[in-house]
């Protein structure tokens, strides 16, 4: 089985909205057992024009448990108190 991981191009448009959403999303990631890699550090970029503004990867065992992060309640939560906060672009990715 190969481990997946949820790659987020965000774009924050209300910080302090957004602290809400890291704080809910915090606890479903944990509830479902992601790995943090990457959460907001300094980005450069080496080629072409790509330039998000905030990168978060999360590693997941699975396909299956990316999926059901993804679909919980515990997210669900999150997502909600995200609108009108954030731009969310996002891609489960299967891994090696």
């Amino acid at each position: 089985m190969s481990s997946a991981y949820i790659i987020a191009h965000v774009q924050v448009t209300d910080p302090q909205q957004y602290e809400d959403y890291k704080k809910l999303s915090t606890l479903a990631i944990q509830a479902h057992g992601a790995e943090v890699c990457v959460r907001g550090g300094r980005i450069e970029v080496l080629e072409g024009d790509w330039s998000p503004e905030r990168l978060v990867i999360l590693k997941f065992p699975s396909i299956e448990q990316a999926r059901a992060f993804n679909n919980s309640a515990e997210y669900s939560l999150a997502r909600s108190a995200r609108q009108g906060a954030a731009v969310m672009r996002m891609l489960l990715v299967e891994g090696t």
